[in-house]
């Protein structure tokens, strides 16, 4: 099975990428800061199932028949960094709120709709296929054998940090709406801000290497 310093290892890659923003992070506090932490939880279910997707189709060889077929890869790039275009159109549009800006005029959404949103988010998303892809089979002991056990367990890791992560970010992001809300000119400064940010990943996952 995988030794102790390759998982280790692996966790700490894995903690660097959940901590670097990206569109689940934005997506989940918005959410949040929308709808209130239940939401914000759901949300992250969402988010997590779209890691175990990809860490099945990883294990058994199936992300590998998308990055042997560029036009398969390159549709499903194209579809996320239009998502991303979108939830940046979202942020700016008239009379949108800033992600932290609480309102409690919205409808509440069943469950279903924030678990579904989640899951899309990470799910058009190809750089999470790319890094299950390249990334995991580097913590793979071949002589272990049991390729299919380390690398679930080690898929299993990724996602056990993710949701470590994400619960504190859900967790601290209603403190974070309350600093908002008192100041106005700051809500409309990061409305900006979080669609140049969505912008700049569309851009990235479009065109980046």
């Amino acid at each position: 099975m995988v030794t102790a310093a390759n998982l280790g290892a692996f966790a700490l890659v894995s903690l660097g990428m959940v901590l670097t923003p990206g569109p689940n992070m934005i997506y989940l506090i918005s959410r949040l800061i929308l709808q209130g932490r239940m939401a914000g939880f759901i949300s992250l279910s969402g988010v997590l199932a779209g890691f175990v997707f990809y860490m099945l189709c990883a294990a058994f060889g199936l992300t590998a028949i998308i990055f042997a077929v560029p036009f398969a890869y390159r549709t499903i790039q194209l579809a996320g960094a239009a998502y991303l275009l979108y939830l940046a159109w979202q942020s700016i549009r008239p009379n949108s709120g800033s992600v932290f800006q609480p309102r409690h005029d919205l409808p509440i959404d069943p469950p279903g709709r924030p678990f579904a949103m989640g899951f899309l988010t990470n799910l058009l998303n190809p750089k999470i296929a790319l890094l299950y892809l390249s990334l995991l089979p580097q913590f793979l002991d071949v002589t272990a054998g049991h390729m299919l056990g380390q690398s679930l367990l080690l898929g299993s890791t990724q996602i056990a940090v993710s949701f470590a992560v994400n619960s504190v970010i859900i967790l601290a992001a209603a403190r974070i709406s309350d600093w908002f809300a008192t100041r106005p000119g700051w809500v409309r400064a990061q409305r900006w801000i979080m669609a140049s940010i969505l912008a700049l990943l569309a851009l990235n996952v479009a065109f980046g290497d």
